[in-house]
């Protein structure tokens, strides 16, 4: 029998035969101690909800020992990557992770356990190591989207979904930054043992059942560096600096001096995107400035260059997600000086 002390909730030993699920989070040196915390707060919790033992929650190293986590705590490692048979595997992230040397025998080990486990996954960076090892090759996945460049230069056949909060590929998950790792093992939670459950767990951890939107509501990223000839590297600055002006195709070239169908064609060849598409996502980010500020989703709309309130709410929602209205009640900041 085990006791919960905070719930007052005693949780059983399984009587059927079924030994519980065996969860194994893989550490690092460095690693981010809420990767491997937060995910194994949430299988503990299911434990405490379901009244019984049904996760057993053990963290990974590359060999026995302790390893000091980003924050500079201590982590005790409970067993070594390939010891034991999981049901489950994770891999957790840790800072510059995606700029580390690979160890070829860990991403050997890391393979093999993966392959044998029923599931696997990682938080954050940990997707990294999962590329590196092959286990991502031709699967949906998501990471932090500050490295979501970087890891779609460094593993092209990822399908990389970079707003994605978490992802379900076959035997694969995934999650975004950090404290998506909850939304992740929240996720397997439901899928084990139901949504009623999940919701319980969702509920006593004070955490979104479904979080809204997806993680680029949470980016801090602009539109994306300055890019391109001079010219048109000035036009992008003049837009950001002034969203709310025109900035038609025709409008933008003359500022460049050329016409206006080969404005469209150089813009399109060497920033990747259209002319509007572009000033789209300014505008957007500039609106999401403004909510954060604590204006009203119809002044935001307005002063980033939006021209009706409509067309407004539709980018923002097909490109973060969420609605202004929304997004401003999770993100305003109190006590702006706007």
């Amino acid at each position: 029998m085990y006791s919960c002390y905070f719930c007052q909730i005693t949780l059983r030993t399984d009587t059927s035969g079924m030994r519980p699920r065996q969860i194994g989070i893989l550490a690092v040196e460095g690693v981010q101690l809420l990767d491997v915390s937060g995910p194994a707060d949430v299988f503990a919790e299911a434990n405490v909800q379901s009244g019984s033992i049904e996760y057993e929650i053990r963290v990974l190293g590359v060999s026995p020992g302790t390893l000091r986590a980003s924050s500079g705590l201590r982590l005790t490692i409970d067993g070594v990557l390939g010891d034991g048979n999981l049901d489950t595997l994770l891999v957790a992230g840790a800072p510059h992770l995606h700029r580390r040397a690979r160890d070829v025998e860990l991403l050997g080990k890391l393979r093999e356990a993966a392959l044998a486990a029923r599931r696997y996954g990682s938080i954050c960076t940990g997707a990294f190591l999962l590329a590196e090892a092959g286990l991502l090759d031709g699967r949906r996945a998501t990471t932090h989207w500050a490295l979501a460049d970087i890891f779609a230069r460094s593993f092209p056949e990822v399908l990389l979904e970079v707003d994605a909060i978490h992802l379900r590929d076959g035997k694969v998950r995934t999650g975004a930054g950090v404290t998506a790792g909850l939304d992740l093992a929240l996720q397997l939670v439901e899928e084990d043992l139901g949504a009623e459950l999940a919701r319980r767990v969702a509920s006593q951890l004070v955490m979104y059942f479904r979080r809204p939107g997806g993680q680029l509501q949470y980016s801090r990223a602009r539109q994306g560096s300055l890019a391109g000839r001079s010219a048109l590297q000035d036009v992008q600055r003049w837009v950001e600096a002034n969203p709310a002006d025109d900035h038609s195709v025709k409008s933008l070239a003359q500022r460049t001096g050329i016409s206006a169908r080969h404005f469209a064609r150089l813009f399109k060849e060497e920033i990747g995107l259209t002319p509007s598409a572009w000033v789209e996502g300014v505008r957007v980010e500039a609106a999401r400035q403004f909510l954060e500020a604590g204006h009203p989703p119809k002044v935001a709309g307005a002063k980033s260059g939006f021209g009706d309130v409509e067309t407004f709410r539709r980018a923002f929602q097909r490109r973060l997600g969420v609605s202004p209205a929304t997004y401003r009640g999770q993100h305003y900041l109190a006590g702006s000086g706007y």
